[in-house]
């Protein structure tokens, strides 16, 4: 085991609980924030976060800490693990009380809305060019996480050293990382894998069978691919753990809410009540549209993708989706 840090993690939600729950079980002591302080209190109160990840006891080397300031004092590293939306607000206000020479990681994944920047890019315009950078990401569903169940992540990033760090305090038990220089590969791989788990929930919602679903988990690998190369991704992250990896899992298991939400778009149901019921934020939605402009920006062709952002932010219904991507002309695989 690695020589025991002090992590905050910033974000209460389920993932930023199941890794600081990981990094505790690694045996570092780990402070857990998130905005909403009755929130933290109940953890605090309880030792449970019942609200994310309901019947999980936290380690007792875990707290739960309602003032960000006291959060991060004094603290080895920071792990962001709030909502895309919200990574860039989280990060602004910890800067106030943080040492960035000692690098930022995240777990966030997604695009900032409204410019479809990725998240390192937001990063950068804060924090000094020499400040080292990482994700860590993956195909891991928190629950199972938490519950200690075989798990394999990605940590991404600028600094070598940096990333071999977080990955080897991670690194403990059933939960394996892999460290990679590819963090645009990594970004987008993590991102583009919520709109597709849409499409596949939206195809089996509609009852369209395990053909189907395998048509488009394929296909919007290729998608996945060729938004990567344009944007300078390399194509060995976007067939890893990453991309390939993150894509299959969230499109093909029930615990994803991306592919809960289009389950419930294929069998009817308005967006607005599919976001009411699942109850927890549902990254695809806004990735969908910053995908599609990633995608008018770079010139790149994503069928699948752009049906998704018509359905969700257009009103377009889901069989006349359908209906536009089986009348797409015949072509070679490769192209």
């Amino acid at each position: 085991m690695t020589k025991p840090l002090i992590f905050a993690v910033a974000g209460a939600g389920s993932w930023g609980t199941a890794l600081a729950i990981q990094l505790a079980r690694s045996g570092h002591q780990v402070r857990l924030w998130g905005r909403d302080s009755s929130h933290i209190e109940a953890i605090r109160a309880s030792g449970r976060n019942q609200r994310f990840l309901p019947g999980i006891v936290l380690p007792d080397n875990l707290i739960a800490i309602p003032e960000l300031e006291t959060a991060l004092d004094g603290i080895d590293h920071l792990l962001i693990a709030s909502p895309s939306h919200g990574f860039g607000s989280v990060l602004a206000t910890s800067l106030k009380y943080l040492d960035v020479s000692r690098g930022l990681a995240w777990a966030s994944k997604g695009f900032e809305p409204g410019s479809a920047r990725l998240l390192h890019e937001v990063a950068r315009d804060m924090l000094p060019a020499s400040t080292p950078l990482a994700l860590v990401t993956g195909p891991s569903f928190a629950m199972e996480v938490a519950h200690n169940l075989p798990t394999a992540v990605t940590v991404a990033g600028t600094d070598a050293d940096f990333n071999k760090r977080f990955a080897e305090a991670l690194h403990h038990g059933a939960f394996r990382t892999y460290t990679s220089d590819d963090l645009i590969g990594a970004e987008l791989g993590g991102a583009v894998k919520n709109v597709l788990a849409v499409a596949t929930g939206i195809a089996d919602g509609m009852g369209l069978g395990d053909n189907a679903r395998a048509a488009l988990v394929t296909r919007g690998l290729v998608e996945m691919m060729r938004l990567g190369e344009a944007m300078g991704a390399q194509k060995e992250t976007l067939m890893g753990l990453a991309g390939m990896g993150d894509l299959v899992l969230t499109c093909t298991g029930d615990q994803s809410r991306n592919r809960r939400f289009g389950l419930a778009l294929g069998r009817g149901d308005s967006a607005e009540k599919a976001l009411v019921d699942i109850a927890q934020v549902v990254e695809g939605v806004n990735t969908a549209e910053e995908v599609h402009r990633q995608a008018q920006q770079h010139g790149v062709e994503m069928p699948i993708s752009e049906v998704v952002y018509s359905i969700i932010h257009k009103g377009l219904p889901p069989a006349e989706g359908l209906k536009m991507l089986l009348s797409r002309e015949q072509k070679a695989e490769t192209i």
